[in-house]
């Protein structure tokens, strides 16, 4: 029975486009979330030790098997995988919306003291961040934070990973 149970999570997975729902995972095998998790759990010891090539990654209660580092060269080489680096402009663009989320356009533009209008086009583009709604003030400009996106990329289990900042920065 529990191999079947963790195979049946291996196999949703691994067939999802991208990370899987702990609710989602517990409605396929059909058990309560909180058993479900400890599965989880067997599965992450597992794949963590050396002999597997990939492990499973946590974003936000969300799952999904990632290749281990140290197989990118190789991986890079097989499939010709470009990277798309982030401009220092984009850098610090999301990392005050990451800090100081919910907040608007202006909000950013004043801490930078530079237009951010393009960024936030291109943070968007690349769905490392999203429109929360408008803030109930004048105008109502949009409010913007973060995604599950953003967390892979920096590969951070949930936003309480985000490195603390000194009073200075």
């Amino acid at each position: 029975m529990k191999a079947d149970i963790l195979a049946g999570l291996e196999a949703v997975i691994f067939a999802a486009e991208g990370p899987v729902s702990l609710e989602d995972l517990s409605t396929a095998v059909d058990l309560p979330v909180e058993e479900t998790e400890k599965y989880i759990n067997n599965l992450r010891e597992e794949y963590d030790k050396e002999r597997h090539g990939f492990y499973l990654r946590e974003y936000d209660h969300n799952y999904q098997f990632l290749t281990k580092p140290s197989y990118y060269q190789l991986i890079k080489e097989m499939y010709g995988k470009k990277v798309t680096r982030l401009s220092q402009a984009a850098l610090e663009t999301l990392a005050i919306i990451a800090y100081k989320q919910p907040i608007t356009r202006g909000e950013i533009e004043d801490i930078r003291g530079v237009k951010a209008e393009k960024t936030l086009l291109t943070l968007s583009k690349y769905g490392l961040i999203e429109e929360l709604g408008r803030k109930d003030t004048i105008g109502n400009p949009i409010v913007y934070g973060t995604t599950k996106k953003f967390l892979q990329h920096f590969d951070l289990k949930n936003l309480s990973c985000l490195p603390e900042l000194d009073d200075e920065e």
